[in-house]
């Protein structure tokens, strides 16, 4: 597990005040500004955020420090960070991406299949990316209770029954 979760994201300058376009990776999007102050990646640089409105992909927010739409400009791109202990524990059997992300997969027969590279969303659910030496390419699971039976956060490690064929 990691001590940073990246929570946000900079889409870019909004109007000509310093205002930006943020994309919220939280569950409940305007509750990204719960976790105020957010940090960049390497953690150089902390911003207290405050919503101005929702707008269409997104939310318009000032950010301390941020005065000009050259500084905003700037920031796109910019991913933001919490650390870890500010988020709420996750339910039984809800997982943040970022535990996922580097877990070992196994097959039911423990045979290693490869690594959890990354976790995708594109509307119908939650899709590992799997990748690893015995893959040709990678691979992309749909993570349901019935293909996923195991997540062993502990041993950093899930256990898999793919569909026949995928892999």
């Amino acid at each position: 597990m990691t001590d940073m979760v990246c929570v946000g994201a900079i889409a870019g300058s909004f109007g000509v005040r310093g205002e930006v376009r943020l994309k919220s990776f939280t569950a409940d999007a305007e509750a990204i500004a719960d976790y105020s102050p957010l940090a960049t990646e390497d953690g150089s640089q902390t911003f207290t955020v405050t919503l101005t409105r929702v707008i269409k992909n997104g939310l318009a927010a000032r950010l301390s420090g941020i005065e000009t739409k050259e500084q905003a400009d700037e920031m796109k791109g910019m991913k933001l960070f919490v650390p870890r202990d500010r988020l709420p524990d996750p339910d039984e059997d809800e997982f943040y991406h970022a535990d996922l992300i580097g877990l070992e997969v196994r097959d039911t027969g423990g045979t290693l299949l490869g690594r959890v590279k990354s976790v995708q969303n594109h509307g119908a659910g939650d899709l590992l990316e799997l990748h690893g030496p015995g893959l040709k390419n990678t691979v992309l699971l749909p993570f349901t209770k019935e293909i996923v039976p195991t997540v062993d956060l502990a041993s950093g490690r899930l256990v898999v029954d793919p569909p026949e064929g995928l892999l």
